[in-house]
């Protein structure tokens, strides 16, 4: 399984082209600003793909999570769900894309938290200078990812 980090802009060049066909997505975007009430919109995969798991969350990190009203077991709640998809993306041979607004923070960890979890390499995407992986981000795709391979094992 191939793992790509992307940003908004360039998967969205890659839409517009020769869009993988064996592929699944990881689409991380922003959910309404409290402030503001500004909504981002995830990208539209549907004219190119159904294996879309799109994921709003907010780029923070662990010190300011109470500023959103949150704290690392409400954050992400999803992650669960999502170490189901990794999986059934990977037994099905699939590659994954793993999105999110500029491809450094919650796209670089997610992919390092896969890589990390199959082949214990995802301290390459942290050596990459291009990424800024979020560890929360990081540590809950791969404590969901671990948790699910352990579950599987004794179930």
């Amino acid at each position: 399984m191939e793992v790509g980090i992307y940003s908004r802009e360039s998967v969205e060049n890659l839409l517009a082209g020769d869009f993988p066909e064996r592929v699944a997505v990881i689409s991380f975007y922003d959910p309404v600003n409290p402030r503001t009430g500004e909504k981002d919109v995830p990208v539209d995969y549907s004219c190119k793909t159904s294996r879309v798991f799109p994921v709003a969350i907010h780029d923070i990190d662990l010190e300011v999570l109470g500023n959103y009203g949150l704290e690392y077991g409400t954050y992400f709640p999803e992650a669960d769900d999502l170490a189901e998809f990794i999986y059934a993306a990977y037994q099905e041979g699939l590659d994954l894309i793993c999105q999110c607004e500029y491809g450094q923070s919650r796209s670089a960890a997610c992919a390092a938290a896969i890589l990390e979890h199959f082949y214990h390499n995802g301290i390459s995407v942290f050596a990459d200078y291009r990424y800024y992986p979020n560890q929360v981000v990081f540590h809950k795709v791969y404590d969901a990812l671990e948790k699910f391979k352990n579950t599987r094992v004794q179930g």
